[in-house]
């Protein structure tokens, strides 16, 4: 059992210090409470808190009682994050990392340990994209029984046009690629044929190298819709690369049609979907000072 402090990392009180969230200040303070309370309850000996570590959540690396290695999660609290446990003891392992044990009251979770510094990202491009799309076919399941709690694409993408609007009028050249991405959401809202559970935040970076698996998924933020929304955002990974290369706007049609193709998803959806994000989040950085990181996901959202 830990006997020092434990203190959130640095990056996490940045991304958080400031939220205006009264819940998520609380939660932040109390944290390092938290963190030890869960250690002795669980009988774990901290190793170190994983730095810089994320935005969104704390990570300790842990021993258990019988000296197996895992890793201690506490997201930040929230819808967006409440039904990881669910999402994760749902797909059981497979194509995502193992849940160990959860703790509704304080939201933590402890996980099986993979390598936390190897991501898809370090590996080539190319290869980085074959691997992730078999890693995220594997969690495309049918949903559960009814009540399951998840939430639904349309819902998560009706409340985010709001803040899409809100961040583009900070940004008035961008109108028309705002107006453009809200009406394909629309379109794309009410054409929707199939259902299946969603990571919802997948990407490279969120795959990581595993024992029992070479890749496994964390952090997901699941979402039942259909499998062109997940796959969008392998679209736009590492979109710097190919920004920086010759002919970018065909490279970039061409990685929409090879996604699609591999994983059977429908090319022309793939495209809506990646444009869509792709506007968002590039409002989003540039409303958040992000110019420059902002203005180039604008861009490459003209590609498509």
């Amino acid at each position: 059992m830990a006997t020092a402090p434990v203190e959130p990392p640095r990056r996490l009180v940045n991304s958080l210090g400031s939220d205006p969230a009264a819940p998520v200040r609380a939660w932040l303070a109390a944290l390092p409470s938290a963190v030890q309370e869960r250690l002795d309850a669980w009988e774990l000996t901290l190793e170190r808190v994983d730095a810089p570590g994320g935005r969104s959540s704390l990570v300790a690396l842990v021993r258990q009682q019988d000296g197996t290695p895992a890793a201690l999660k506490f997201p930040v609290p929230g819808r967006p994050h409440a039904q990881e446990a669910a999402v994760l003891r749902l797909w059981d392992g497979w194509g995502a990392v193992r849940l160990l044990r959860a703790d509704e009251a304080s939201g933590a979770l402890l996980l099986e340990r993979l390598q936390g510094a190897v991501s898809l990202r370090s590996l080539p491009s190319a290869k980085a994209l074959l691997e992730a799309a078999g890693t995220v076919r594997r969690l495309w399941v049918a949903p559960p029984a009814a009540d399951h709690g998840f939430e639904t694409l349309t819902g998560r993408t009706e409340e985010a046009l709001a803040a899409l609007r809100t961040a583009g009028a900070l940004t008035p050249t961008a109108a028309p690629l705002v107006e453009q991405a809200a009406e394909l959401r629309r379109a794309l809202a009410d054409s929707a044929t199939e259902e299946y559970v969603l990571h919802g935040a997948f990407r490279q970076g969120k795959v990581l190298a595993g024992e029992r698996a070479p890749w496994l998924a964390v952090g997901p933020v699941p979402v039942i819709g259909e499998r062109a929304y997940d796959l969008a955002a392998l679209v736009t990974d590492r979109f710097e690369d190919l920004a920086a290369g010759s002919g970018a706007a065909a490279a970039t049609r061409r990685r929409v049609a090879k996604l699609a193709e591999s994983l059977e998803v429908d090319r022309d959806r793939l495209r809506d979907w990646t444009l869509y994000r792709a506007v968002a989040a590039g409002v989003r950085e540039t409303a958040s000072g992000d110019r420059r990181h902002g203005e180039l996901l604008l861009e490459f959202a003209t590609w498509l």
